[in-house]
């Protein structure tokens, strides 16, 4: 292919190739020279330019096929128009002689179709260029087109569209000839033809005013006609030209009159719509025929003419567009009402007509209304629609009123009005339904009184209106939930008094049932008492039934259709009526057969209605019982229920005998009533209806075979039995388009109605399967043919198999004996059966049977296979399918496919090709790939060479589809064919016709299953690889070129798997361009093809997209759809705007998704970008004011000139880029903002700190951070939680909480002290403050209150009476809770206002918490500063807050302890349910308890910590009676909720309150850690661990804890386990201080004990004294007993897990192995550290045999971890880890056990055999080095010798060790462990037990020396080197200290020399370095304090040496002298010198 890539056509190359390879060659070829021409310059063009215009012409004679010819002609014009002109008149004058020729033979015809072709592409290029040469092209064109084909004239056509639109006004002279010759094609018989004429006109009515003038009429007449017989296509291509010529006669400004020719006449609103009504009603037989037929009575209107004319409506009024729909509303809504008005009986003759034309007339309001109009103008045609059903209703009144009853009934204004009622009711619910609680405003306008008007349309006298008016209800409940119970209320009080009334009756019955319906829509839900009501007044009715015959039927009617109703409330309302329910439904049938036949012989007619009524109700009523309360089915429940059953089935078998005896009456109700039963059944477990499956079986075979069926309405049956793709063969009706409600019609034929919902009222309350618009039930006699169709298919499988055969048999004889269409009826319903039967029997895995049942099942689906009916061969081949795979049988499968293949081999006819070929493929796609490969040979060979059948498209779309099967299911066994399969696509593609769509639908597929066949290979570089992938993308270029729209759907899904295959090769700028071009297409199916594309190319390069995207928008001119605004908002932006006008509840899914991915990936850099996109969403609805208000208040406060502002003043010139978005898109611009928060939480620092954000903007202006936007971030947060939509309120609130949330923290760099977010209080208060009104809904209230306690607690504002405003929204609310359940609204269920409780309660115990935590912390500042001067300004802030809560702590504690006792009873195992309180708790009623739960989980947690708090901070005072009775007071309030119903019993002791409280909150805490479900937060966690670690802060629980050691144990169990199941660190830490503080309780407890036995027994003896603590006087501890051996589990479990080198197991060796000691992270140190202090605790809880049982364990941790983490650092520093052990080793060292008389033996060996595991740490094991810490692990000697009893370290053999260690560190040459080792060995020189200290002396004191005179010799260099001597001196001067009079003289003499030695004269001091100063300062010191100490033998000294003497001397002058100069120097030197010796002390000796 790389041959192609050139300017001119390698001729050589080019002739090389086969015939197929050639048209690709040329395709390649032409593609490349479209770029390569305009990216070529002029000059080297027009060099070419001969060469290339003769090859490019030469083409023209090799019959190039459609794409080839449109590149062809298009490069020809692109050279003419580069290059010169001057030869393009021989090329005109060629293609008219092309033309011309008189050739008719079909191999000439590619080259006349390309000449006419590369006419029309040049003069549209061109254009007046070519002067008058079109006159005679046109004539040319025309006259060929008389003789020509229908692929001739769709090609002519398109030709004079392109012409037309190149010449623009000069063509005037041919425009009426083009105007003759599209008429006649605009009725062509070829659907494309009609099409191509259609956008030809389109094109022609630009500029010919006669088309919207003089011939308007005949222009709508023709289009009326061009509807009859259309498909899709041509309806939407017809429907756009008459919408846009009929707009275009309204707007058009004409020409002045002096100069146009015709005075052309204006034409009014009125005229065009009475035009278009004239279509609608007349259809196509226009003004003058009608008369006529009307006399026949024949003429009723082809659906297809009103359908396709209801889409010129809509494409009228949005050519208009929404302004002028806004102003002309009224008229029109009056107009399309009176469409189905009596007073065109026409519309509305039959029943049928008038649901069909009740469909058209909601389309077109919903399209334009819903489409087109923004939230205001929805609500005034809100008011419009309203004022017109009050019209209506009068008029209706005043007929009703009338007394006469004859002509109350008979009169014509019933009918009437009825339609008009019911289209202006649904499009009421449905504009109300979008609306959302936008909509309020228009419910509280009295004016409006739209539910009045629509409460009063429920007492219609026609049931379709009352239905109507129901639904209207519906839609209003659901958009508006605050009016759901008021408007139950009403109808049931309506029902209960007009229960006479027989319209009143079922009006308000199904009112109640529609808003039932509605409940499960509101999260909110309803009274919990309503269930009652509506249950006793439904019960009510079916007994009052029988009183009065008027009303029999409807009171039994209301009364079941109650109670299915109130089912779909789900198991929490039913439950209670159970009962009832089923005792009812036990008495509605007769109890045994023999009552039956008593009642069939007693009945007449009307008994039978009601009877019928009545039990169709109660199987409905039982039916939406198993559906919605699916938990309540238990076994118990099943027996009550089976019992009616038998005869239910018994009255199904009477039914047809009944009928016989009563006539047509019972018609209806006996479907129904079969119906009814069957869609029970259908739900039911076989297993219970087991004993009369039979009988079923034999009446659904006698209803699927029944004679009076007469129209075989396939389209309802067949879909859900056929697979999923395949329905893509047959018509696109089946597929989804905008216009399915419409379309529908059509799809199921003319003599079937379309769904209503009239047919089943029943259907009301239940949810719509097609998302949110009205249900449409089917007729009876058809949704009974569906129901009968599945259910057939469960029986049968469930019968025996003789009984089964037999059946299969029946059927197959009932079609032999039917003929013409009733066989076809027949044949579809048992097709239907059979296949439902397979299906389930394969879903089942069930067994099919023995053999012989294969035959009849087999005659059956082969004669479907070969049925006239496409949908019926489309099952049939699933059947045939599915046959195969519940056989099972490889034999039986090869045969069936051996059948397939004779027959396509033999067959001639389309029908039997084309069933046979998609068997195949069915059966490929069952059995995944027939393993044999030479089976997959054939199947192959037959599908191409049908695939190549041109004289049948049928056959090729069949066969191209079927090989799309095989292709996916063969997988990689396809590889051998892929490269001909390719070969035979792109050959395909290439020579098919484009009016032949759907073949090229079919290739499409293909290519797309064979893209994924070779899935990653496609990224291959071999040869044969990459000719693949250039095939595959020629073939998707093709097929995006082509006209037709689902073509270029599957190309970009084509594309979008190469690109993920191979996205190198995919050129992306193109992809993103042709996915722009088609952003805003009419066809849903494109659009969702560019969604899906779309979502999965931003997944990997979203930037890149964007770029694209703005530069193709930059560059186009006119290709981009004006919808799509991407030049100005970017991709992004047209992709919310699309998002805001499309219904399409996948593609929304899509968009967003796409835009998330866009996000995520791009918003922190296109931060500026992405917030105005979320600003101007959100500001373009807003109510202006509150917004400006709040502005101006920021710009007083100096709003800082940030870009948000520079832009708004930018725009104010431009239109708004987004026209009043819909609040759904609303509320997701407000969720993106969040996102946007959170993405800049991932990425640069700056983005939350502003003085850096400031300083980097300033440094590049292009840096962009989101703490600048800050002021945005509020505003839009702001406008959103004030809007009018509930939902957009609660992201508002939650964005706000979010911003709070991350910017609290941020300080204002201007005003230290302050934080940036002050400034915005007035607008946090601001936004708060609605959410807290009487109005408004509990969940915004909740949300609100956790913003508020954010806000409180964020500590933004520090001024309290700033404070104020939002603290007294959350007192307010306080009060209003106090109440409790019982007065919150009544408006919503009860679980409601537990939410809103729960969420005041939690949002004060946040705030609590945060006040208590601040003013702790602010005690703790205070007691670390203890200046005076902080305590005055600091107390305010940090009490303030604690005042504010104070003030309402009594009542908060009450009701905190109330919830947590409700949150205590509800989690509750079952078990316990019996003992629950009735009547429920202090916040949820018990039946509600369910729903209720969910609230408490999301506050218990908080609740809990603030009541351990508050318990604290009263400290549990009765421990101490001498503080006064005050203290008791308050807390003991609470007891009377502790009592709960007992309220008589006897006051508790305080005591006993506490005990419980204490109980109450340990307890929830253990159940909740104990049981960690998965959905617990780490929040929750952490709250729960702090409040233990609050109340373990205060003595009286500790002594709870430590006297009830059971409870501790248990506590500990739960604590290991937390730490086992949660990986976070912080919750760790925070369970080990609870252990840490139970250990303190537990020692405690023994030291009380202890204390108090010592003091009982007074003077006795010690001995005799019993052992406290664990382990008595064995020692032992049991596991699972003991509280020690709890908690060393659990710091095990800790230790080990950080470092696992300390678990003998898994090092392998007991004690020491050599691994490299490790540091561990800050998180892993704080919880060893933690660990080790609760260690070295234990031994306190023992007793003294307990402690020896525990020390080894204990000691081999501690060293341990000193052992694995004693890493060297710079400094000489110890690791925290190490410091922790240690000081833990000296905790456990220092122990009284130690000393203790009965343990103190053994502890003096263990700790013996401690200290040599330290000393074996140093020798190195077999050789490996150690790289361990020698400091670390001579503190650890030193720690043993000071801190153990002196006869453990001074065995000789140990203390000779730790001398040696001590002598081998001394040689280190580390300078700072030499220091350190210095500062060890001077605290153990200085021990008092000369024992211990001496021994050392004797050994080190030499080498020290020696180190000192040898520095003395070399002089000191630097500071460590100094520090080393002053080190050194100072321990000789210790031991001069310890040592004995008389060897002191020789240890100063010693001594002196060495300082002397550093002293320095003046002239010297003057020079001398810095270092040799301060050696000379501190050697001078020390000799000032020696020589006063020991004067005798200083003087000695100096008499010896006089050099001495004379050194000393100079020294002490010289220094006076400097000390006049700079006295404090030498008091600096002697501080730091100390401190740095004091240091290591501290720590831990």
């Amino acid at each position: 292919m790389e041959l192609a890539h050139s300017l001119l056509l390698n001729e050589e190359a080019y002739n090389q190739l086969g015939e197929v390879q050639k048209a690709e060659f040329i395709f390649d070829w032409l593609r490349y020279l479209e770029k390569l021409l305009l990216a070529t310059s002029r000059s080297d063009v027009r060099e070419k330019q001969k060469t290339l215009v003769e090859q490019l012409l030469s083409l023209l004679n090799s019959s190039p096929g459609p794409p080839t010819r449109k590149l062809l002609a298009k490069n020809l014009a692109i050279l003419y128009s580069i290059g010169d002109t001057f030869s393009v008149y021989e090329t005109i004058d060629k293609c008219n002689d092309l033309i011309r020729s008189k050739d008719d033979s079909p191999s000439y015809l590619p080259t006349k179709l390309a000449a006419v072709v590369c006419l029309g592409s040049l003069y549209k290029k061109l254009g007046r260029i070519l002067g008058n040469t079109f006159t005679d092209t046109v004539g040319n064109i025309l006259k060929a087109m008389k003789s020509a084909e229908s692929q001739g004239r769709y090609e002519i056509m398109l030709s004079l569209q392109n012409i037309l639109s190149g010449l623009g006004a000069a063509a005037t002279p041919c425009h009426r000839d083009v105007y003759k010759a599209a008429r006649s094609c605009l009725t062509d018989r070829s659907m494309a033809v009609r099409c191509a004429a259609a956008e030809c006109l389109l094109e022609l009515q630009n500029e010919a005013i006669f088309m919207w003038s003089t011939d308007l009429d005949s222009v709508a007449t023709l289009c009326f006609k061009s509807f009859e017989g259309s498909n899709y296509d041509v309806r939407i291509s017809v429907s756009k030209l008459l919408g846009t010529v009929l707009a275009k006669a309204i707007i058009s400004k004409h020409p002045g009159a002096a100069a146009s020719r015709q005075s052309v006449r204006r034409v009014s609103l009125e005229e065009v719509l009475e035009l278009l009504g004239t279509g609608f009603l007349r259809g196509s037989s226009g003004f003058l025929r009608a008369s006529g037929d009307m006399l026949k009575g024949t003429s009723s209107v082809s659906r297809d003419v009103r359908v396709g004319v209801t889409q010129a409506y809509v494409v009228f009024v949005s050519t208009l567009g929404g302004a002028w729909l806004e102003k002309n509303f009224a008229a029109f809504l009056s107009h399309t009402l009176s469409l189905v008005s009596q007073s065109h009986p026409k519309a509305t003759q039959t029943q049928i007509d008038a649901v069909c034309s009740r469909r058209c007339v909601s389309f077109i309001l919903r399209a334009t209304v819903g489409g087109l109009l923004g939230e205001k103008a929805q609500i005034a045609a809100a008011k419009d629609i309203c004022q017109a059903i009050w019209k209506l209703k009068k008029v209706m009144d005043a007929v009703m009123s009338d007394g006469n009853l004859e002509t109350r009934l008979g009169s014509a204004d019933v009918a009437a009005s009825q339609h008009m009622l019911v289209c202006a009711l649904q499009e009421l619910g449905n504009l109300i339904h979008s609306l959302g609680t936008t909509a309020a405003p228009l419910l509280q306008d009295s004016s409006a009184g739209i539910l009045d008007n629509v409460t009063s349309a429920t007492l219609h006298p026609t049931v379709s209106v009352r239905l109507a008016a129901a639904w209207c209800l519906h839609c209003i409940a659901v958009a508006l939930p605050a009016y759901l119970t008021p408007l139950l209320d009403r109808c049931l009080e309506r029902l209960t008094v007009l229960k006479s009334s027989p319209e009143a009756v079922t009006g308000f019955s199904f009112a109640v049932a529609a808003l039932l319906g509605a409940v499960k829509h509101c999260p909110l839900g309803i009274p919990h008492g309503k269930g009652k009501i509506i249950m006793t007044l439904a019960e009510d009715l079916l007994c009052s039934a029988a009183q009065n015959s008027r009303l029999s039927a409807q009171r039994t009617q209301a009364g079941w259709l109650l109670i299915a109703a109130l089912m779909t409330l789900g198991p929490a309302f039913v439950n209670h009526h159970l009962a009832r329910v089923l005792l009812l439904w036990k008495c509605v049938f007769p109890v045994s057969p023999k009552d039956l036949e008593t009642e069939k012989s007693r009945g007449d007619s009307f008994t039978w209605q009601v009877t019928l009524e009545g039990r169709a109700g109660a199987l409905c009523a039982i039916k939406s019982f198993v559906s919605h309360c699916g938990d309540l089915l238990t076994e118990e429940v099943i027996q009550h229920l089976l019992p009616p059953l038998p005869c239910a089935v018994d009255l199904l078998t009477l039914l047809s005998s009944i009928l016989k005896t009563y006539g047509s009456p019972l018609k209806t109700p006996s479907v129904v009533y079969r119906q009814r039963l069957y869609e029970l059944l259908i739900l039911l477990p076989p297993e219970t209806y087991e004993g009369y499956l039979c009988a079923v079986l034999r009446e659904l075979a006698a209803d699927l075979t029944a004679p009076d069926i007469q129209v075989a309405a396939s389209t309802f049956l067949l879909p859900r039995l056929c697979h999923q793709d395949d329905l893509l063969i047959l018509s696109p009706l089946l597929q989804d388009t905008d216009h399915r409600f419409i379309e529908e019609q059509l799809l199921l034929g003319n003599g079937i109605a379309c769904g209503s919902l009239e047919y089943d009222p029943y259907s009301i309350y239940e949810k719509d399967v097609e998302g949110d618009s009205v249900p449409k039930p089917l007729p009876p006699t058809l949704s009974v043919i569906s129901s009968a169709v599945k259910l057939f298919g469960v029986v049968c499988a469930h019968v025996g198999e003789a009984q089964r055969l037999l059946i299969l048999e029946q059927l197959l004889d009932s079609i032999k004996h039917t003929k013409g269409a009733r066989q076809q009826v027949v044949q579809l319903h048992v097709v239907s059966s059979v296949s439902s039967f397979l299906k389930y029997v394969a879903g089942s895995k069930g067994h099919f049977g023995p053999e012989e049942m294969r035959r009849p099942v087999l005659a059956l689906v082969m004669g479907a296979l070969e049925s006239p009916s496409p949908l019926l061969r489309c099952a049939a081949a699933e059947a045939w399918a599915r046959l195969a795979q519940v056989v099972d049988d490889g034999a039986f499968t090869a045969a069936l496919a051996q059948v397939s293949f004779d027959k396509l081999k033999s067959a001639r006819d389309a029908v039997t090709r084309t069933g046979h070929s998609l068997a195949l493929g069915s059966l490929y796609r069952y059995l995944g790939g027939i393993s044999s490969s030479q089976h997959l040979n054939s199947c192959v060979g037959i599908l191409y060479t049908l695939s190549q059948d041109s004289t049948s498209p049928d056959v090729q779309t069949w066969a191209l589809h079927s090989l799309s099967l095989i292709i996916d299911s063969a997988g990689p066994l396809y590889y051998t064919h892929a490269e001909p399969t390719l070969s035979l696509i792109i050959m395909l593609l290439l020579n098919v016709p484009p009016t032949h769509a759907e073949v090229h639908q079919s290739l499409g597929r293909c290519l797309n299953a064979l893209i994924t066949t070779l899935g990653p290979e496609l990224q291959g570089n071999s040869t044969s690889v990459s000719t693949l992938r250039t095939s595959c993308l020629l073939g998707c270029a093709v097929m995006q070129d082509n006209p037709d729209c689902l073509v270029q759907a599957q190309a970009i899904s084509c594309l979008q798997q190469l690109h993920m295959f191979a996205p190198r090769h995919v050129n992306l700028s193109s992809l993103v361009s042709c996915l722009c071009v088609n952003l805003c297409s009419p066809y849903l199916l494109l659009r969702r093809a560019v969604l899906a594309c779309l979502r999965q190319l931003v997944q990997r390069e979203a930037a890149e997209v964007s770029e694209h995207a703005v530069m193709l928008a930059k560059d186009s001119r006119e290709e981009l759809t004006p919808d799509a605004n991407i030049r100005e908002v970017g991709l992004e932006g047209a992709l919310l705007t699309l998002l805001d006008q499309e219904t399409d509840g996948r593609l929304c899914h899509d968009i967003k998704e796409t835009l998330n991915h866009m996000l995520t990936s791009m918003a922190v850099d296109k931060l500026s970008f992405w917030l105005k996109l979320c600003k101007d969403v959100l500001a373009a609805s807003a109510d202006f004011t509150t917004v400006t208000c709040v502005d101006t208040m920021q710009e007083e406060e100096g709003d800082k000139g940030d870009d948000a502002s520079v832009l708004t003043i930018r725009n104010d010139g431009r239109p708004h880029p987004f026209t009043n978005p819909r609040w759904g898109t609303r509320v997701f611009a407000a969720e993106c903002v969040c996102r946007i928060i959170n993405q800049c939480e991932n990425a640069h620092s700056a983005h939350f700190d502003i003085a850096l954000a400031q300083e980097m903007k300033k440094r590049d202006s292009r840096n962009d951070f989101l703490v600048l936007h800050l002021a945005d971030l509020i505003r839009m947060a702001f406008m959103a939680a004030t809007d009018h939509s509930d939902q957009l309120r609660l992201s508002g609130l939650e964005t706000l909480l979010v911003v709070i949330r991350r910017f609290a923290a941020i300080p204002e760099p201007e005003f230290p002290g302050h934080v940036i977010l002050e400034q915005y209080q007035a607008n946090v208060g601001a936004a708060l403050r609605p959410a807290f009104t009487s109005e408004t809904p509990p969940d915004v209230t909740a949300k609100a209150c956790q913003v508020c306690s954010a806000w409180i607690a964020s500590g933004v504002v520090s001024d309290l009476n700033d404070l104020r405003r939002v603290h007294q929204l959350l007192v307010a609310s306080l009060t209003k809770i106090q109440v409790g359940k019982e007065a919150l609204s009544h408006l919503y269920n009860e679980s409601a206002s537990t939410m809103e409780i729960l969420a005041v309660l939690k949002a004060w115990a946040e705030v609590y918490i945060i006040a208590v935590e601040r003013h702790k912390n602010h005690k703790q500042a205070l007691k670390t500063t203890c200046a005076e001067d902080s305590v005055g300004d600091g107390s305010i802030s940090s009490d303030g807050l604690l005042d504010l809560v104070h003030a309402d702590l009594g009542t908060l504690s009450r009701l905190w302890l109330a919830a947590l006792q409700d949150f205590a009873l509800l989690t509750l195992p079952s078990e316990f349910a019996s003992q629950l309180p009735v009547e429920g708790g202090a916040f949820y009623t018990a039946e509600t308890s369910e729903n209720a739960k969910s609230h408490y989980y999301n506050s218990w947690a908080f609740i809990l910590h603030a009541t351990a708090l508050w318990l604290t901070s009263t400290g549990f005072v009765v421990a101490d009676p001498d503080e006064g009775a005050p203290n008791l007071s308050r807390p003991v309030t609470p007891t009377s909720m502790c009592q709960g119903s007992s309220s008589g019993a006897p006051v508790k002791s305080p005591e006993d309150v506490y005990t419980e409280r204490f109980h109450l909150i340990l307890g929830i805490s253990v159940e909740f850690l104990c049981s960690l479900r998965s959905d617990a937060t780490m929040e929750s966690i952490t709250a729960c661990l702090h409040a233990l670690q609050a109340l373990l802060d205060v003595p009286w629980p500790r002594s709870k804890i430590g006297s009830d050691q059971d409870l501790g144990i248990e506590l500990l169990n739960v604590l290991h386990r937390v730490i086992l199941t949660r990986e976070s660190p912080s919750i760790q830490l925070a369970s080990l201080e609870v252990v840490r503080q139970i250990i303190c309780a537990a020692q405690e407890h023994v030291k009380e004990k202890r204390r108090s036995a010592e003091v009982d027994d007074g003077a006795a003896e010690k001995e005799t004294l019993p052992e406290f603590g664990e382990g008595k006087d064995t020692g032992g501890l049991v596991p699972g007993k003991s509280l020690v051996f709890a908690t060393l589990e659990l710091c095990v479990c800790i230790l080990v897990r950080q470092l696992p080198e300390l678990n003998p197991k898994l090092t392998g060796s007991p004690g020491v192995k050599a691994t490299k000691p490790q540091m561990l992270s800050e998180d892993g140190s704080r919880l060893v550290s933690a660990a080790l202090v609760i260690l070295s605790e234990l031994p306190a809880v023992c007793s003294p045999e307990g402690s020896i049982s525990i020390l080894p364990t204990i000691l081999y941790l501690t060293i341990g971890v000193l052992r694995e983490t004693a890493v060297k650092l710079p400094g000489g520093q110890l690791s925290s880890t190490v410091a922790a052990s240690l000081q833990a080793l000296k905790g456990i060292l220092s122990s009284p056990m130690a000393r203790a008389e009965k343990s103190h033996t053994a502890w003096t060996d263990l700790l013996r055999s401690a200290l040599t595991t330290v000393l074996d740490c140093w020798d190195p094991v077999a050789g490996t080095h150690q790289e361990l810490d020698e400091v670390s692990l001579l503190t650890a000697i030193t720690v043993f010798t000071l801190s153990t009893s002196p006869e453990v370290t001074t065995i000789p053999c140990l203390q000779k060790r730790c001398i040696e260690k001590f002598k081998a560190t001394l040689e280190i040459k580390d300078p700072m462990v030499q220091i350190k080792t210095y500062q060890l060995l001077l605290s153990i020189f200085q021990y008092p037990n000369p024992a211990v200290s001496y021994p050392y002396i004797y050994s080190l004191v030499s080498s020290i020396v020696e180190k000192l005179q040898e520095i003395d010799k070399r002089k000191p260099e630097d500071t460590t080197e100094l520090q080393i001597f002053q080190e050194g001196i100072k321990v000789l001067e210790a031991l001069v200290a310890v040592a004995e009079e008389q060897h002191r003289s020789q240890l100063v003499a010693c001594l002196l020399p060495i300082l002397i030695s550093f002293l320095l004269d003046e002239n010297a001091l003057g020079s001398a370095t810095s270092i040799m100063r301060n050696l000379h300062d501190f050697a001078l010191q020390n000799l000032m304090q020696i020589g006063p100490q020991y004067s005798s033998v200083f003087k000695s000294v100096m008499a010896s040496s006089p050099a001495l003497k004379a050194r000393l001397e100079a020294a002490i002058k010289g220094n006076q002298e400097s000390v006049k100069l700079k006295i404090p120097t030498s008091k600096h030197t002697k501080n730091s010198g100390k401190n740095s010796s004091i240091q290591l002390k501290t720590n831990f000796l």
